[in-house]
Order: structure tokens, then sequence, then C-alpha cells
């Protein structure tokens, strides 16, 4: 946790990995108790306002999460097409590692305003997903310092039915 200064991580709610293969992925966590998965595809038409290192976006990816309790989840990440941190992280590490931690934030908009003011920028964003449009994420640029990207997250009040669900006959 920073302990003083504009941008502050206060708690950890979301770990991510991007993988090149999602059903493989969610199986391999399914075998060991984590589950059930919902998937999404984001990227227009989801999400609506979608960047890319400061210009318009053309990212496409899966993701499945799985709850693990007390509001925190995992997410997987399967890039399908345009450019992308998760693309990148691809060609660059390869499957593994931790690709992010996700905050959940009250206020995106100031919170991104703070960690721009302490040195942050916004590599990836969308906004506008969910059944009200009010969902909003911001990835920042902390890698070279906080050793991962963080991720803030200004939740949907009402998110969309999954894509789909695995294991299938798992609610």
């Amino acid at each position: 946790m920073i302990s003083k200064g504009p941008f502050q991580i206060t708690a950890v709610n979301q770990v991510g990995f991007v993988v090149k293969d999602l059903d493989r992925a969610m199986a391999a966590y399914w075998r060991v108790g984590v589950g059930p998965w919902r998937v999404y595809t984001y990227g227009e038409p989801l999400v609506k306002d979608i960047t890319y290192r400061g210009k318009p976006g053309n990212w496409r990816f899966l993701i499945a999460l799985a709850n693990l309790g007390g509001g925190f989840s995992l997410e997987l990440i399967q890039p399908l097409s345009g450019e992308s941190i998760y693309s990148e992280f691809l060609e660059k590490h390869g499957e593994g590692g931790i690709q992010h931690l996700g905050i959940v934030v009250d206020d995106l908009d100031r919170v991104v305003e703070e960690a721009r003011q302490a040195g942050y920028a916004v590599i990836q964003s969308g906004r506008g997903h969910g059944v009200r449009g009010d969902g909003k994420f911001a990835y920042l640029g902390t890698e070279d310092d906080l050793f991962t990207v963080y991720e803030l997250m200004e939740l949907v009040s009402e998110r969309y039915p999954p894509q789909r669900v695995y294991p299938e006959n798992v609610a």
C-alpha cells in the first residue's frame, strides 16, 4: 500500500492473467476449484469508448471472471484482435505471471487524475459497458516502478448476462 500521496492503493479486488487459450485456462483453474467462470467479449459494441496508449483503440478480447469471495475475483484474458496491453504482455512475457492487479474505485475520473498527478499515464481504457452503460476502467502505466500494471475499475451497476458460463452445467 502506498502510504501517502494522491494516488493510493488501498485494496486489490482482482488479479488478471493473459492467456492464449481461455478454455484451457478455465479448465485448469476449475480442476483446482476456481469457478464457475463468466465469459464476455470486450471491445465494441459491448464497450463503447476504448483507448490504447492515448489513441482510439481497436482491441477485442475474451475475459472470464471467477469470484473467489470477499469481493475478490480472478480474470483470465485472451486477446482476439487489435493492439492492446494484453497482446503486448504475451509478446514480452508469454503466458504466466500476473498481468494486472485491479482496484475498485468510486470515481474513476478523479482517481485517474490523481494517478496522472503522481506520474502515471493511462495505457488502455474503456467506458460505457454494462446494462446502464456506467462501467469504466483504466489501466495505468505502473509497471516500471510498481512491478505490474494496475487497473482502476468503476464497476457497472448491472452487468449483462455472460455469453456463456464454464463449466456449462454449473450456475
